[in-house]
């Protein structure tokens, strides 16, 4: 999926965000707040230009739906809030390390690949020993969630510290400026956060590459097992392929699922109808198991349906490196409930704060490491009735 124009419509939505009407459910505390994408995702409370329609039940602690295209968002909850990830982070992942090695290139798994891959982790199978492409460890990150996978790429990038470094400058340039790596799969560790605004802003982004794009609709492939031998693995994307009672979802091409025990359920998917693409993401629904995918599919109905003309709230931006317009950091506990921390667009803002922040990640990721190459925290948790295993 290409998608290179640039509208006239966006780019004024991008400078007129802060002026936007306020939603009757946004607390007045939060008013002088102001968001990347518009001042109106700082907000607390649902922000939706017209609720018509609107599913009424949503449980998540966050959530998101953007058009694709135009990146206008539809309508928000708690955008800016920072969550564990979980497995989602991993299209960050893909969005920095896929371009790097060509899908033919072969690479024999090593002991010292697998090291330190968190224990509990899912898994594709990768065995050390075995010859892979690197078109099919990327099958193994998109559809099994495969944190061995993640690790054999990340190893081959450079190593973990490497890797985690490269993402979190990715995420400065995409502007997602709620999140902070400190591992290359999502894995629970401290201080890994994101937010719906910037797990939308990844998908989004790697929605342009066509590599990135064919992996996540990827329903079904065949891993190798060792000589000629291979197993088939399905996506854990359950609104791609159906599973644990849910159909597919129609239109749906990907993205990404996640899940521990201390992020819980986190999803973000794409949709095309009629030519529209339409991007969603939830994170942290009160229950597990399927209620992150129903949740994200009454919000895809709704921006199909009634939500195709409801105003936009706030805008995903561009890129650094393509052109957007830097950002500028809301003070300190402004932000959104739940966010301390977040960060601020001014419509025409300076690259200094861009800094500040990549300096801020650093040092994150320094004080993470500081202790030795790379320190897993390792947990061994029940994986509770949504039959997920921790990290997908």
């Amino acid at each position: 999926m290409r998608d290179s124009s640039r509208l006239t419509r966006r780019a004024a939505l991008g400078l007129t965000a802060a002026v936007l009407p306020v939603a009757a459910a946004t607390p007045a505390s939060a008013a002088t707040a102001t968001a990347i994408g518009g001042e109106r995702l700082a907000r607390d409370g649902i922000q939706v230009g017209s609720a018509a329609g609107l599913p009424k039940k949503l449980t998540a602690r966050s959530w998101l739906i953007a058009d694709h295209r135009t990146g206008e968002v539809l309508a928000s909850y708690r955008a800016h809030q920072r969550l564990a990830p979980a497995s989602t982070l991993k299209m960050l992942f893909a969005d920095t390390v896929l371009g790097k090695f060509e899908p033919t290139r072969t690479y024999r798994a090593t002991d010292a690949d697998l090291a330190d891959v968190p224990s509990g982790s899912s898994l594709v199978g990768v065995k050390p020993g075995i010859l892979y492409t690197v078109h099919q460890l990327w099958q193994g990150v998109f559809l099994r969630s495969g944190n061995d996978a993640v690790h054999v790429l990340a190893h081959m990038n450079g190593g973990i510290a490497k890797t985690v470094a490269e993402m979190q400058a990715k995420a400065e340039d995409l502007q997602a400026l709620d999140t902070r790596v400190v591992s290359p799969d999502g894995f629970d560790h401290p201080g890994q956060v994101s937010s719906a605004y910037d797990l939308t802003l990844f998908a989004r982004h790697g929605l342009h590459d066509d590599d990135f794009s064919s992996y996540c609709s990827t329903r079904i492939a065949n891993f190798p097992a060792g000589g000629k031998k291979t197993f088939q693995i399905q996506n854990t994307d359950r609104l791609l392929t159906g599973a644990y009672g849910l159909g597919t979802y129609r239109g749906m091409i990907g993205v990404k699922n996640g899940y521990t025990s201390h992020a819980g359920n986190t999803f973000t998917g794409a949709a095309t109808r009629d030519g529209r693409t339409l991007l969603v993401t939830v994170m942290h629904p009160a229950n597990g198991g399927n209620e992150v995918y129903k949740e994200a599919a009454a919000l895809l109905d709704w921006g199909f349906g009634r939500g195709s003309s409801a105003p936009a709230v706030g805008v995903l931006v561009d890129p650094l490196s393509e052109g957007g317009a830097s950002a500028s950091p809301t003070p300190s506990g402004a932000g959104a409930k739940g966010a301390p921390g977040a960060t601020g667009r001014a419509a025409s803002g300076s690259g200094g704060s861009s800094s500040w922040r990549l300096l801020e990640g650093a040092a994150g990721t320094v004080a993470v490491l500081a202790g030795g190459a790379f320190a897993l925290r390792r947990r061994r948790a029940a994986v509770a009735d949504s039959g997920e295993k921790q990290g997908s």
